[in-house]
């Protein structure tokens, strides 16, 4: 099991690899396994755009001295296949997603999911109400919030496959460290840049930003989601405000709490670890 503050290459190290299909493609996916022996359902953990598993280098080792924890990289994503040839929207990662679930072997699951990686987690448990115990959304794309214009600009053809080196840094500095609250801790942004500066990189991302699709939650049917649900927010998040988690508690039939965690941006995982973390932990464990 990797250490809350390891670095992206320990994290990438400890990362196994499985294979999932998507439309009859099959794809490889990396993934961070630890507490396999621990009691209770797994906690699979989901990152949204534009991050990877290494979102939740600060939370996941934590609960897995608990439970069994599977962190995936979404397909299209990190050290996950990222070829050119497949849909990575969030109707497709949650094939993937059940897919895994499938293979770990458990009738019930918790998810906990931030950004798209909500999106999944909300299509999945509408879907799958049984399957699904608890479900921690944080700054969770959901209804008609997403996907946002920065976003958007992204998968414009040849914008991203157009930036020179200089504009590549631009970029990864204001989607991670001017996206954090104060000052971002200098490991969290080589972690998160890393697989984008990476050969096939930049095409990834801009395939990554053009997958993204309004129609994949306005869509959900949030009342039959019957899940125990805590909206835990990065309460200054402007991306995805917190009126969208009161909206989300309102719509799914299980018993919903919000929680907004103050000095906290969009990227709530890294300006709140501490207090995200222990959050997570009480609440799976009741």
């Amino acid at each position: 099991m990797v250490t809350l503050d390891a670095d992206h290459e320990a994290w990438a190290a400890a990362q196994s690899e499985t294979t999932a299909v998507v439309d009859g493609r099959e794809l490889d996916v990396a993934y961070y396994e630890a507490g396999r022996d621990n009691d209770g359902p797994p906690a699979i953990f989901l990152h949204g755009i534009p991050t990877w598993s290494f979102l939740w280098r600060g939370i996941a080792p934590a609960v897995a001295e608990d439970r069994h924890v599977i962190v995936p990289d979404l397909v299209g994503y990190g050290n996950s296949q990222r070829t050119d040839d497949f849909d990575r929207s969030i109707r497709a990662q949650t094939g993937v997603i059940a897919e895994l679930i499938a293979d770990a072997g458990y009738d019930e699951v918790d998810l906990v999911a931030h950004d798209i990686g909500g999106g999944v987690a909300l299509r999945f448990a509408a879907a799958r109400p049984r399957q699904v115990r608890k479900l921690v959304l944080s700054n969770a794309a959901c209804f008609d919030s997403w996907p946002v214009e920065y976003i958007n600009s992204l998968g414009v053809p040849g914008v991203v496959e157009g930036w020179d080196d200089a504009e590549f840094e631009e970029n990864m500095e204001f989607l991670f460290a001017e996206g954090a609250h104060g000052d971002a801790d200098p490991a969290f942004v080589a972690g998160m840049r890393e697989p984008w500066a990476r050969e096939g990189g930049r095409p990834a991302l801009a395939r990554a930003a053009v997958a993204t699709n309004t129609n994949h939650t306005t869509c959900i049917d949030y009342g039959a989601i019957t899940a125990e649900t805590l909206c835990l927010w990065g309460a200054d998040d402007v991306l995805q405000p917190i009126d969208n988690a009161e909206r989300l508690a309102d719509a799914v039939a299980g018993d919903a709490e919000v929680v907004g965690l103050d000095d906290a941006y969009h990227w709530v995982t890294h300006d709140r670890t501490e207090a995200y973390r222990e959050r997570v932990r009480t609440f799976l464990a009741d």
